[in-house]
Order: C-alpha cells, then sequence, then structure tokens
C-alpha cells in the first residue's frame, strides 16, 4: 500500500484544518475509487470542507487525486480489512464506493457495516446485484451510464425540459419554463384541468418566479417566464411538456 498526502499532515490535523465556524457541519468521508464519478465526488467533498479519504487501486490515478486535491490517498485495494484500518473507517461519517465492479462495491460496503458506519452509498452497475446492496443497507446510486443515458435522451426527446428526475419505472419530476404561447400561460392551477389545459394526473409540486420559490395553491395563476416543476407519469409526459411550452 501507498499514501500519498497534500497540504495538512494526518487525518487529525486536517480534520481540525477542516472545522468552520458554528453551526458548519463537517464529515469524514471515505471515498473509494477516483474514476469519473469518484473524481467528481472528491471534488464536491473536499470543496465543502469535509475531511476526505480516498482510496484507489490505480497508482497513477491516485497519485493525480493527491496532487490536485488536499486529502489523503491511499494507493491500495479498498477490499482489505488493513487497508479501510488505515483509513481509519471507524471515525467514518459515511464511506461511498465508487468503483465500477459491483463486486468490490459489496465487499467495501460489508466491511465498512462490520464498523457501524452510518452512512454506507454506492454505485450499483448490474441491477441483479441490487438486491444484495439492498441487504446491507446501502443507499444505491442505480447503474450511473443509464442515468446519463436517461438524461441524454429527454434533452433530446424533450428540448424544452431543463431538467428532470425519474422517480420510479412510470413517474418523474420536470422543470418546465413556461413560454409566452403555451396553453397554461395566465392559467389559474384550480381551473385549469376542467378547462382542458392542464392534463390528468399532471401536479404542479413548485414554481418559481423572480427568482423566488413557491409552493403553488390552487389560486396561484401560471405566467409566462415562471418555471415550473410538473409531477407526471410517461403517459402524460409530453402532453404536460406541451401544455407549459406549446411544444411537444
Amino acid at each position: 500500500m501507498r499514501s500519498t498526502d497534500r497540504g495538512c499532515g494526518g487525518p487529525d490535523e486536517r480534520k481540525r484544518a477542516a472545522s468552520g465556524g458554528p453551526g458548519e457541519i463537517h464529515m469524514y468521508i471515505v471515498i473509494i475509487g477516483a474514476g469519473s464519478i469518484g473524481s467528481n465526488l472528491i471534488d464536491l467533498a473536499v470543496d465543502d470542507g469535509n475531511d476526505v479519504v480516498v482510496i484507489e487501486s490505480d497508482e497513477e490515478r491516485a497519485n493525480e487525486v493527491s496532487a490536485e486535491y488536499d486529502c489523503l490517498v491511499l494507493n491500495a485495494d479498498a477490499t482489505n480489512h488493513g487497508t479501510l484500518q488505515d483509513a481509519e473507517i471507524d471515525r467514518a461519517d459515511a464511506v461511498i464506493s465508487t468503483t465500477d465492479v459491483d463486486a468490490v462495491n459489496i465487499m467495501v460496503m460489508l466491511l465498512a457495516q462490520e464498523h457501524d458506519v452510518p452512512n454506507l452509498v454506492s454505485v450499483v452497475h448490474d441491477p441483479d446485484n441490487l438486491p444484495v446492496f439492498e441487504k446491507i443497507g446501502v443507499t444505491l446510486i442505480e447503474n450511473p451510464q443509464r442515468l446519463i443515458a436517461d438524461y441524454l435522451y429527454h434533452s433530446v426527446r424533450y428540448p424544452n425540459v431543463s431538467d428532470f428526475v425519474e422517480l420510479d419505472d412510470r413517474t418523474e419530476l420536470v422543470e418546465l419554463t413556461v413560454t409566452e404561447d403555451a396553453p397554461m400561460n395566465g392559467q389559474v392551477l384550480s381551473t385549469a384541468q376542467e378547462k382542458g389545459r392542464l392534463p390528468e394526473g399532471c401536479l404542479v409540486v413548485a414554481l418559481e418566479r423572480d427568482g423566488e420559490v413557491q409552493a403553488p395553491k390552487g389560486g396561484t395563476t401560471i405566467r409566462a417566464g415562471d418555471t415550473v416543476t410538473v409531477f407526471t407519469d410517461d403517459a402524460t409526459l409530453s402532453d404536460a411538456v406541451a401544455a407549459f411550452t406549446s411544444s411537444q
């Protein structure tokens, strides 16, 4: 095992260095893997002032992370119990496994569970492995490649959707900006469905206007320029997009 560290010395010193003022919450996070997912996670966690330990088996990648981020980087095998002890896993608030091998992620989660780490998070690539992760009690990030593919497809299929969150196989949240010629422009929410302007099954759950986010009520009037977050199912998604942007 090879340890590379930049900046503030050992984990205890970095923990003290990261602590901020009253009310600020900093976590001790162990991140497994520094690939495309792990690197972005490291960037977010370090930038937010957390105490981060990275375990990466590839020496070149480990050196790159060590050179770029102020965190402890262990060039080692995360499925080795000794490696996790070197990472001081007993202190961890969270262990996040981001490797592209489900077997590695499962083993890491099982070892972390033995140390009563309160938050276990892992990427899952093969849906057939979901029951194993769920039995361990892991918070799942299911098939990142599929999530990216879904996002790209929605960007092409519904170009007026600025963001979307798939809740399950049939329902999702979509974010839309209301256009001048949209059927919903100027409509009161409580009567929009009666008038046939808002499809059945659609629910406006949030509205942003002039930089302020509000919870819409029955008497809320939708205006052009509003950004609305709409709960809808796959069957009415196209109609929902058309209602707020006048395009399918």
